[in-house]
């Protein structure tokens, strides 16, 4: 039996593991009959990001790779962003990865070891376009966390001058502690781990999880930048987005704007005032206060 000062929060927890349940299934019965409709990076080159041709100005010498969450895509993730940046004189680039087998638009779905492989090479990608030493990852979700790995584990520390995180599962979830009841529904933990093993890797305590923490939680060289939100419904509790270590800096949106009410979703992808906290962390000669009023540049 739940304790009783968690009731108020049922309403909410149910509509969670429903939303979770329904994603399993979606992926586990995808085809590819929309495939046709996949964005490409001709598009976001369209709209001014994904252009091999820009070279970082010296105002902005390094490239900003952004990194999509969990059923993200390079494209719909950074329909806001992506401009926002490209707008402040940056070359921007996108990326998918996590891709599964007859899954087309969800992607970050599949292994995170893997998917961090994929940011590698595109990482190389990038800097060989641009001529640049060094990149800026900026990652909604998953996408701000995977880079860890990449960090750690694949060489790409000396690639990275700083990784910004927006709603970043750094140490796993418990998706409101639903993730605990899995085991009483017979099937359901197997489904995550055979159909959408980027699922199940983020979950808190996974031996996904356990190899990435640990140790410490940030590598040498690399400025960290954690922004996180109250009200994230996904990767919870909040504060376990947070880095410990030198060079980072956590920042909660509520302490900057007390009355943004981003969730999970919306500090990623619409949220300006994360966003200039993001533009704060890429050039922090140059960073201005965050305000509520920050929505407006």
């Amino acid at each position: 039996m739940l304790p009783r000062n968690r009731a108020s929060r049922t309403p909410r927890a149910r509509r969670t593991l429903a939303a979770l349940l329904l994603a399993v299934a979606a992926v586990a019965t995808s085809t590819t009959t929309a495939a046709a409709a996949a964005p490409t990076a001709a598009t976001a080159a369209s709209r001014g990001w994904n252009d091999y041709s820009c070279k970082p100005s010296a105002a902005h010498p390094r490239p900003v790779v952004l990194v999509h969450g969990t059923f993200g895509n390079s494209i719909d993730n950074w329909l806001v962003l992506a401009p926002y940046l490209v707008n402040r004189g940056y070359c921007v680039y996108s990326l998918d990865y996590g891709q599964l087998p007859g899954v087309p638009l969800f992607n970050g779905l599949g292994p995170i070891d893997k998917s961090a492989g994929q940011l590698a090479a595109f990482v190389d990608k990038v800097l060989a376009a641009t001529g640049a030493p060094e990149v800026d990852l900026v990652g909604h979700s998953q996408g701000g966390m995977m880079p860890n790995h990449y960090l750690k584990f694949l060489g790409g520390a000396p690639k990275v001058n700083a990784l910004i995180g927006l709603a970043p599962d750094n140490h796993g979830t418990t998706l409101l502690g639903l993730t605990k009841l899995l085991p009483y529904f017979p099937g359901v933990e197997d489904l995550l781990n055979a159909n959408t093993p980027g699922l199940a890797d983020q979950v808190a305590g996974s031996p996904f999880m356990t190899r990435l923490n640990a140790g410490e939680d940030t590598v040498p060289g690399v400025d960290y930048t954690v922004i996180a939100t109250r009200y994230d419904e996904v990767v919870t509790p909040y504060r376990t987005q947070f880095l410990d270590g030198p060079n980072v800096r956590n920042v909660l949106l509520q302490d900057l704007c007390p009355v943004d009410l981003s969730e999970h979703v919306a500090i990623g992808t619409i949220d300006r005032i994360a966003y200039h906290e993001v533009a704060n962390a890429l050039d922090p000669a140059h960073a201005t206060p965050t305000t509520c009023a920050s929505v407006i540049g």
